[in-house]
């Protein structure tokens, strides 16, 4: 006995091994791809996957990180599978590396879970067979190498547990294992806050009670509810049981289903007809589509060869007649699946526990994305099988068990098998690679699909984030002749001309996209819901449009048609806003940007560009606030980060100072490569003495761009006040290059050649450049009198000050470098008629080298005032376009924050 108990302890251990080694080595090269289709939306560009970001925020938002009651939400409703995301993201940040190692190591467990289920209602190998089928199935590469397809698997999961703590609880049908029961409770919660379809596991729990633990038949369900209704004497022990962990299943399911109506504020999303295009349709072209739709999905199962990431679109046709040939597979379907019922009905009461179990799982997990009860949006989903194929490998086991036993070719059997599992696990390695890039997951899509415009729109995008805009604009084209109604479509050629610079086709283009919008009927009342992506097209086309000064008020005009169409349209207040501050009506901007407020307080773009229009109105102090409130809510906000240390920096306020070193430090470590960063820094090192330090950032700034006129010039003054006046000139040379009427760097590079080089004829070629530029610049005629001071020509220099003196007559200096002009001038004349000495004329008047460094020294100090030697380039770094300021987005650049399509 002792050897027998060894053996099948070994046996066991042994297909447990078998699983988690078959099932890890089928996805390991799923680890070196990176974030593909849904997973930049739900990881890459989901805040609640940050830190910073209240944890308590993933049970108000959906699975993409966007409020749940928000009429754009997907209603995705997954706090525990957005929390083990937000956890990857605590320990690798964005490396997908640890994100899939976590998606197989699940899978694993997953596995490990239904061998165990299945080893309680088939025989030993019949259940490794079935576990294998499960590791393997290439329908599960959608969940498994797809990051966001962990809602399926840690749903599954979870499923298992609760269904085999139900199998515990209700052990024995006459008693219950109130433990095992609240664990079972806890599982069903946990598998509806993974994924919505894990509620369906309470049905099977349901229905295991009944098929299975009680052993009823219909008719015996009949019979009972006929007993129970009719006497009043109390239920036998096995009834009441049975009727409490009933009621305790059923329960907690309505519990859940209620509680998620309410907290997406019973509201349905917004699909649009791409998504699903029969949900569009009417009868009978809805119906035999949606009963079409069964027949591919279990073909799906059958036989997983032609995979696809997106089934949306014009993928499936609709079936649009009776006469349609496709109607024979949905005939051929119900036929199969009601001999199945049959079989299990007309079977022994093993046989149809069995079917029973199986079917459970097969059918009632697969029901909500079925579209048979509600539209859901999407056509077909690969990842949505994973727990409806438990039940389809256990039906594939059982059917093996049975042949294995009838035919007696077990060597046969077994090869056959081994050839299914081999073959399957093959084409789930393969299609890994699909997944590795964007790019490479959408074209192997094309290959399968050449009806969906979704697809050619997604390569598009893929080759679009390379910058190769004109390969992407072919794909762009090829999906709106697929689908010529597609308003994505559209918007996406629009963008990809502004991308290329082709402005005019980028407007036809934006325009034919608006023209596809519902159009008001004259006369006639009517309601048509439009999906919140589609109106972006406002926004592409008034972003376009407002690159014209003059059609300022036509893009003000696309934005309030906008907010007439959907009076919540944040963005649109925002965009129009930033209108309305170029037109230089503030007031009506920040009456926009308030509006806004008031309908999201927690955008921390709003109270950004309200801090915009502070500043514009030079209310310096709000403008900060608003600033640091924008940073409160979102303290990875750029524009926020830029311009509240510049505000800082330009404050001169003392206790601030680290602060805004540490925002413009914080724009670093985000690896934010920006010339302004870097001269920022050096303004606030320059204004604290430290020389080295600024001289370090105004290089690093030069370095990223060569023109930086504001850098070149503060650089070359800060080395000149640092006695280093030399290792200026290159700069000011490389200033003058790019802006050759650049007086301040004028004025100082001729300070340098007087006093350092001794190149007079240089230094007065800049004075006569900037007096051919400001025949007034009074510090220009000054200097320039020095110089002919310097050549002895005093007849020049007097003329040269007398002018000076009639531009600034109060301007003392230049009286007392007249008056020893003039002296000198009289003093020479004077020499022409006496002999007297060299030695008693010098005691008399300074000498010409003497009065000449007092002229230097004069020029040095008026060059070095303080309150206009350093050049600002500008009081505030703005973006191209401050009304769109979301993190990660740029103005320029519609394409991120309105028409992919994901």
């Amino acid at each position: 006995m002792a050897d027998e108990a060894y053996f099948k302890y070994h046996y066991r251990f042994s297909h447990f091994a078998a699983v988690v080694a078959v099932s890890f080595v089928c996805y390991y090269n799923a680890l070196h791809c990176g974030f593909v289709f849904d997973d930049i939306s739900a990881i890459r560009d989901n805040k609640d996957l940050r830190p910073s970001t209240p944890l308590l925020n993933i049970f108000f938002n959906d699975f993409w990180g966007t409020p749940i009651r928000k009429e754009h939400s997907h209603k995705s409703y997954r706090p525990l599978c957005v929390l083990t995301f937000r956890i990857n993201y605590s320990l690798h940040q964005l490396n997908p590396w640890g994100y899939h190692l976590f998606n197989i190591i699940l899978h694993v467990f997953v596995c490990l879970l239904y061998l165990r289920m299945c080893q309680l209602f088939l025989p030993a190998t019949a259940s490794f067979i079935a576990a294998l089928l499960f590791a393997v199935h290439p329908i599960h590469t959608e969940a498994v190498t797809g990051i966001v397809g962990r809602a399926e698997i840690l749903s599954s999961f979870f499923f298992l547990l609760a269904f085999l703590s139900y199998i515990k609880c209700s052990k024995s049908y006459l008693s219950t294992d109130h433990l095992q029961l609240c664990c079972c409770l806890l599982f069903i919660v946990c598998a509806t806050l993974s994924k919505e379809q894990g509620i369906t596991v309470a049905g099977v729990c349901f229905l295991y009670e009944i098929f299975v633990v009680q052993k009823l038949r219909l008719l015996d369900i009949l019979q009972i509810v006929q007993v129970f209704s009719t006497t009043k004497s109390s239920p036998s022990p096995w009834l009441r049981n049975m009727i409490v962990r009933l009621t305790v299943i059923t329960g907690t399911a309505l519990c859940l289903l209620i509680m998620r109506v309410k907290i997406m504020g019973s509201q349905l999303p917004v699909f649009t007809k791409f998504d699903n295009p029969a949900a569009a349709s009417h009868f009978p072209v809805r119906h035999l589509t949606y009963n079409y739709l069964l027949p591919v999905n279990s073909w799906l199962l059958l036989f997983p060869s032609d995979l696809c990431c997106d089934w949306t679109m014009g993928t499936i046709p609709l079936v649009e007649s009776l006469l349609d040939v496709r109607n024979i597979a949905t005939l051929t379907f119900y036929g199969i699946f009601g001999a199945i019922i049959w079989a299990a009905l007309t079977r022994d009461s093993t046989h149809f526990q069995f079917l029973s179990v199986s079917l459970s799982l097969l059918v009632l997990p697969f029901l909500p994305a079925s579209n048979l009860f509600f539209p859901v949006g999407f056509v077909v989903a690969e990842r949505v099988l994973y727990i409806p194929s438990m039940g389809f490998c256990l039906l594939v086991a059982y059917g093996w068990n049975l042949l294995h036993k009838k035919l007696g070719k077990r060597g046969f059997m077994i090869l056959l098998i081994s050839l299914v599992i081999m073959f399957h696990s093959l084409k789930t390695v393969l299609r890994n690679n699909d997944w590795v890039s964007e790019k490479e997951i959408f074209a192997a899509g094309l290959k399968v699909n050449k009806r969906n415009a979704k697809l050619y729109n997604n390569v598009g995008h893929a080759l679009e984030s390379q910058g190769k805009f004109k390969e992407a604009l072919e794909y762009f084209l090829q999906a709106s002749v697929v689908q010529p109604d597609d308003i994505g479509a559209h918007m996406n050629v629009g963008r990809t001309y502004n991308n290329l610079k082709m402005y005019d086709e980028a407007e036809a283009a934006f325009w034919k996209a608006k023209n596809l919008l519902p159009r008001a009927r004259p006369g006639k009342a009517y309601q048509a819901r439009i999906a919140p992506s589609h109106l972006n097209v406002f926004l592409n086309l008034a972003n376009l449009i407002s690159r014209n000064g003059t059609r300022l008020e036509e893009a003000d005009a696309l934005y309030r048609q906008a907010i007439g169409m959907r009076a919540d349209y944040i963005q649109a207040y925002i965009n129009r806003g930033d209108i309305l501050i170029k037109l230089n009506r503030t007031t009506e901007a920040q009456e926009v940007y308030e509006k806004a407020l008031q309908l999201d307080n927690k955008n921390p773009d709003i109270y950004y560009n309200l801090g915009v229009v502070y500043l514009e109105q030079s209310k310096l102090s709000h403008a900060l606030a608003y600033f640091d409130k924008a940073l409160e809510l979102d303290p990875e906000h750029e524009q926020a980060l830029m311009n509240s240390a510049i505000l800082i920096q330009e404050s001169g306020n003392v206790q601030k100072r680290k602060t805004a070193y540490d925002r413009l430090y914080k724009l670093l470590k985000k690896g934010k490569v920006n010339e302004r960063i870097y001269f920022n820094l050096g303004m606030l090192a320059m204004d604290d003495k430290e020389v080295k330090l600024s001289e370090k950032w105004f290089k690093k700034a030069i370095e990223l761009k060569k023109n930086f006129r504001s850098a070149l010039f503060n650089l070359a003054l800060l080395l000149s006040d640092a006695h280093r006046p030399l290792e200026a000139v290159p700069f000011l040379k490389q200033l003058l290059k790019y802006y050759p009427e650049h007086i301040k760097g004028l004025i100082l590079l001729g300070d340098v050649y007087i006093n350092h080089l001794k190149d007079l004829d240089a230094a007065q070629k800049c004075y006569e450049k900037i007096l051919g530029l400001d025949p007034t610049n009074i510090q220009a005629i000054h200097n320039l009198c020095v110089v002919y001071v310097e050549r002895g020509l005093l007849q020049y220099a007097e003329a040269c000050l007398l002018k000076a003196v009639s531009l600034a007559p109060k301007e003392e200096y230049l009286l007392r470098h007249l008056a020893i002009v003039q002296a000198r001038i009289r003093k020479q004349k004077g020499e022409e008629g006496s002999m007297t000495t060299r030695s008693e004329i010098s005691e008399v008047q300074p000498s010409p080298t003497s009065m000449t460094k007092v002229f230097q020294s004069t020029v040095q100090q008026i060059s070095n005032i303080p309150s206009s030697s350093i050049e600002l380039s500008q009081s505030m770094v703005y973006s191209d376009s401050p009304s769109i300021q979301t993190s990660g987005q740029q103005a320029a650049q519609p394409k991120d924050n309105v028409t992919v399509e994901r």
